[in-house]
């Protein structure tokens, strides 16, 4: 689940009242849409494969992060458009601070990464997304870009199993190459821009380190992202052990972890070398668009 660390912390009401707006929600609203469906096509291009491993009953999808989620806005209407799967995806705190751009998240399918969110859904029987990463790997600099920085995270192991759910691992290239980085996140606060806001009386020190994102540089040097063809592989589901009323040892969550980690850094390994392959197919504007 999301880093806690320095993040907006919920009281048990406020927790309860989060869950069940997020049960009452029943599409994928406005991320739905069909006009947000043809945006995604036309702009990012997406090729799906392994469709035919997603299994019958609700699953926990799992995979890799990118900047400023673009992955989430990618692959769920792909995957509602594709096989007609609602996918609720697991969000940091911080996005649920403001109530209305909370409300909005909630209303398009997003829900509180929260263990206590997490096994209300399950209980519903909904098909899930987690990004073990977190922010950290969201705003992972370009060194790191396609690798998987999950740190010591064993809680959607425990929920998976707990809950009777299996795990789809999958593999998405392409979002992490639609900005460059004019600088890292970890340099901000020591840049001139990071001593400008403290000059300004913004609290610095109360930051997350680990959302603070990488100055971006999309297309035209501008925010909007490059156009980059975007692939997207799914896995066979790993299988959680029924365990009854037994407890999860760690070394068998370590395990599980490694094997999902290993599936999910395989699937990306492979759409990189697909995208390779089909690099020279892509039209000459996007080419000259994603240099």
């Amino acid at each position: 689940m999301a880093s806690e660390e320095k993040s907006r912390k919920f009281t048990h009401e406020e927790m309860d009242e989060i869950i069940e707006k997020c049960r009452a929600v029943e599409d994928a609203g406005e991320l739905g849409s069909e006009r947000v469906y043809s945006l995604i096509k036309r702009y990012f291009s997406p090729t799906v494969v392994g469709l035919e491993n997603l299994p019958e009953e609700p699953t926990l999808f799992v995979g890799n992060h990118s900047m400023f989620g673009l992955d989430g806005w990618i692959l769920m209407p792909t995957l509602y458009y594709e096989t007609g799967r609602f996918v609720r995806a697991m969000g940091d705190n911080a996005w649920l601070a403001n109530a209305t751009i909370g409300d909005t998240l909630i209303n398009n399918g997003m829900i509180l990464g929260h263990p206590r969110a997490c096994a209300a859904m399950m209980e519903d029987g909904h098909d899930l997304l987690v990004f073990p990463g977190g922010a950290a790997e969201a705003n992972k600099t370009a060194e790191q870009k396609y690798s998987l920085q999950w740190r010591e995270r064993f809680g959607f192991i425990r929920l998976a199993a707990e809950h009777g759910y299996n795990i789809t691992p999958f593999g998405l290239v392409g979002p992490d190459d639609c900005y460059d980085h004019l600088f890292e996140g970890d340099e901000l606060l020591d840049s001139p821009l990071g001593k400008l806001l403290g000059w300004l009386g913004v609290d610095t020190d109360g930051i997350r380190e680990d959302i603070l994102p990488p100055i971006p540089s999309g297309m035209f040097s501008s925010l909007l992202p490059k156009p980059q063809a975007c692939y997207l592989a799914f896995g066979e589901p790993v299988e959680m052990p029924k365990l009854g009323d037994e407890e999860m040892s760690e070394s068998l969550q370590r395990s599980l972890r490694e094997e999902v980690a290993k599936r999910v850094d395989g699937l990306i390994r492979d759409m990189l070398l697909l995208r390779s392959q089909r690099r020279q197919d892509e039209g000459w504007l996007r080419r000259l668009l994603t240099r």
